[in-house]
């Protein structure tokens, strides 16, 4: 141990040493690295062998001859059976449905996959090195699929049965393979994850990723026998070969419980994270041991690298390094004979661009076959040599130069006063009221590319200055950000990225299926198994004794009282304005406004204007040429003036000398973008706001998130708004108080679809009752056409990677 610290520290000082000689703050790729919107760099270890979309679990039957990854991406569910003689991708085998769920018979002679959300478990079996279906067991009624959502399986040799676990119904499954029927079942106090058996078979252990523990059957009995808590989101688990120790990674946290089975308790708690005390963000999902037992390597979905501990005395275990891999590594095994680590990385190794992306007018295209957003992160296999010490060392350096907050980074060099530069409790002494509106998917050109001033392409702007002329406006007047990205893909992730600087486990792993068309249900604000771990904006602000006020975000109605509405979480409730609705596209932004402005009023009489004030404006989501709404143009237009009325108020009011707005889109959703698809507007508006300024820096959702807090004196929520550039280029000690006149659009407000407009049938037909539940390469190319004309063509849009090295002036 003593040998390897030694070592590492040598190789960090040599990197330390290094001048950072590349600035940039543009998407593209550097020779050494990629990196991410997020700020992460990627340098992954060993070789790469691309497989399907999202991979979720990699088995490895027992001859070691193959490794199968189960991939359950948007445009593809399957199966990639990989060679490990010559490390090639040989089948690619499509299922209509999958979810992580993956499990070999004692000879490998046998494999069997979850179904998902079609609620069964297929069974495979080898024709001259293929994989080929031989049969598939139902766990529901056919029409009754999409209730039981298969996650977890494992094999039980000693019963020829499956033990099968669930999200959605939340049950432990015995299934016979002689009969191919469900035996027994048995109810799971929550969602989930993973169900492993002990050595000697007598016991199975089930981890609850909804419900913080992990619980043992007794297989004689089939009745719980010990539960345990452990931390949140708990997935992946690996028993010792004697029985003594399971191993549990807690995905919403960053830990794995190290659980004695004999004593039935934890007795250690393993920190995966680079630090001893980040916030939550690292995300470890997955887990392995070393053929002797002796080192547990965890991957960390988040931080795009393997933590490597040795466990010999489990209680008293040492962290030993660790192993850069590709992006949102999400299942990790040992090849025990050839002393090599294989790790599916879930979104692959790099962003790229898409230049054969959505292009409406080719409707023979589809999912499958285009470079959609949700499809472009293709998964990849590493195959990494197990390390010396100075290998070790080596990577464990490179992994924290890789992380934005542990490598070398130099101090702001922006002068102003206005905004604390860093984490450290203390408020703005200038602004005590921070705005935060939210709208819905939109790029920075289908809005922006008309300015000039900026990095904009006019061809792409959907909506310019007569559409949308107060967001111009406030632009102009205030600062234009033409770099700005959102951390999300989206909505399912947006409103999570956009309240809590991170999306977990659970959201990022089901938001594909969904999307994909593959079942589920659209509960990423609803359901607790969906929050994150440290909670929300919100959380974060009366934790440390500010006030809240919420319209519209993560709220639904009042089942008690007709035309109200209550928040989603806990902590929302009595800090919700009950008069402001949340997400329907049939209730006008105008409305909103006039109801913000009712209760705005009401507050202000009374001095009692919140620290933090959260607002909803979906509007410019539109429902496309549905002819029971406004048109496209019409509804984009009154979102903006909802917004233009919003500024002019607060601008008017006593409060305004101490108040700042920002205004962003939840998800760029895929729109047309020449830089790339994530690039949103941001608008910052405020007296100590600079005035006619363009700002270059390049920031990300999580950039505005820290902004905030730094106002208000909040700590970090995550390691995501920890690490993230804070927007202080556009802050100024001068301030300027005039205040903002709102500017009627020249569109007609009121203008309606009719049963006429392109596509108008179809748009009836899809669902705007919520977030995402339409096709949205269907929906971009209605809206394109309906604004440029039905016989235009979209562009494509554009996905890349970002390289971007902390500037000397951030």
């Amino acid at each position: 141990m003593q040998r390897f610290v030694i070592l590492l520290m040598s190789v960090i000082f040599i990197f330390s040493c290094q001048p950072t000689k590349i600035k940039t703050n543009k998407p593209g790729v550097h020779k050494d690295f990629i990196q991410l919107p997020n700020g992460w760099r990627l340098t992954p270890a060993g070789q790469q062998i691309p497989i399907g979309e999202l991979p979720l679990n990699l088995l490895i039957p027992p001859d070691e001859q193959w490794a199968i990854t189960s991939n359950s991406g948007t445009a593809e569910h399957s199966l990639s059976l990989v060679s490990l003689k010559d490390f090639k991708e040989r089948q690619r085998l499509l299922l209509p449905k999958t979810w992580r769920g993956l499990a070999a018979n004692e000879d490998g002679s046998e494999i069997f996959v979850s179904g998902g959300n079609d609620d069964c478990v297929y069974i495979l079996g080898w024709q001259a090195d293929t994989l080929t279906v031989q049969d598939t067991i139902f766990l529901s009624a056919p029409k009754s699929q999409n209730q039981i959502s298969v996650t977890g399986l494992t094999y039980w040799q000693g019963a020829r049965s499956l033990l099968v676990v669930t999200k959605k119904s939340n049950q432990l499954y015995l299934v016979s393979l002689k009969n191919k029927q469900i035996e027994k079942s048995l109810q799971m106090p929550a969602e989930c994850y993973d169900v492993i058996l002990s050595p000697e078979e007598k016991s199975a252990w089930i981890s609850i990723w909804g419900g913080a523990k992990v619980i043992s059957v007794d297989l004689k009995t089939f009745q719980i026998k010990d539960q345990i808590s452990v931390g949140e989101h708990p997935c992946e688990m690996q028993i010792t070969e004697n029985g003594r120790w399971l191993f549990v990674a807690n995905a919403n946290q960053n830990s794995v419980s190290v659980i004695d089975l004999q004593k039935r308790k934890v007795v250690e708690t393993l920190n995966s994270g680079l630090l001893a005390h980040l916030p939550p963000g690292s995300t470890p999902n997955s887990l392995t041991l070393s053929a002797d037992q002796k080192t547990l390597f965890i991957a960390n979905a988040d931080n795009n690298y393997v933590a490597v501990f040795d466990v010999t005395e489990p209680g008293h275990s040492k962290s030993l390094g660790f192993i850069p891999v590709g992006w949102y590594p999400t299942a990790i095994r040992m090849l025990k004979n050839a002393q090599q680590l294989l790790v599916t990385n879930g979104k692959g190794v790099a962003s790229a661009p898409n230049p054969q992306g959505p292009k409406p007018g080719h409707p023979e295209l589809t999912y499958d076959h285009e470079q959609y957003i949700g499809q472009m992160l293709k998964g990849m296999l590493s195959v990494i040599k197990m390390p010396d010490a100075r290998q070790l060392a080596e990577w464990s350096s490179q992994v924290y130069q890789n992380t934005p907050f542990t490598r070398n980074q130099s101090r702001s060099r922006i002068k102003q006063s206005v905004i604390p530069n860093r984490h450290n409790g203390q408020r703005s002494p200038f602004i005590k009221h921070v705005f935060y509106i939210i709208r819905e998917n939109r790029t920075y050109d289908q809005v922006f590319g008309d300015l000039k001033q900026g990095d904009g392409d006019s061809a792409l702007c959907l909506f310019p200055r007569k559409i949308t002329p107060n967001a111009h406006a406030l632009a102009e007047n205030f600062v234009l950000f033409d770099n700005f990205y959102v951390d999300a893909e989206v909505s399912a992730d947006g409103h999570n990225w956009s309240t809590a600087a991170y999306a977990t486990d659970y959201v990022e792993k089901t938001w594909p299926t969904l999307y994909g068309g593959r079942g589920g249900s659209y509960d990423f604000e609803s359901a607790n198994i969906s929050h994150p771990f440290s909670g929300f904006i919100w959380d974060n602000a009366l934790k440390h004794g500010r006030n809240v006020r919420d319209y519209g975000e993560y709220v639904q109605p009042d089942p008690n009282h007709k035309g109200r509405f209550v928040g989603l979480t806990a902590s929302l409730k009595g800090n919700v304005c009950p008069i402001f609705p949340g997400w329907d596209l049939k209730i006008p932004d105008t409305l909103r406004f006039a109801r913000w402005k009712t209760d705005f009023d009401s507050l202000i009489a009374i001095n009692r204007i919140a620290d933090l004030n959260i607002v909803r404006f979906p509007n410019d989501h539109t429902a496309g040429t549905n002819p029971d709404f406004p048109t496209v143009n019409a509804m984009i237009a009154e979102n903006d003036y909802a917004l233009g009325l919003f500024v002019e108020h607060l601008s008017h009011s006593a409060i305004w000398k101490s108040s700042v707005v920002f205004v962003l889109e939840d998800d760029a959703q895929n729109g047309s973008d020449h830089v790339d698809a994530h690039r949103s507007p941001l608008l910052v508006i405020g007296p100590y706001v600079k005035r006619h300024f363009v700002d270059h820096t390049m920031y990300s959702t999580s950039s505005v998130l820290k902004t905030m807090e730094l106002i208000l004196g909040l700590p970090p929520m995550t390691q995501y708004d920890l690490a993230a550039t804070p927007i202080l280029n556009a802050f100024t000690n001068q301030p300027d108080f005039s205040p903002y006149s709102v500017i009627k659009p020249q569109q007609n407000l009121h203008e309606m679809n009719t049963i006429q407009s392109y596509k108008a049938q179809r748009c009836k037909e899809l669902n705007f009752s919520r977030e995402d539940a339409i096709p949205d390469i269907e929906f971009n190319e209605i809206i394109w056409k309906a604004v440029k004309g039905i016989h235009s063509e979209m562009p494509a849009p554009v996905r890349s990677a970002f390289v971007r090295l902390q500037e000397e002036d951030e």
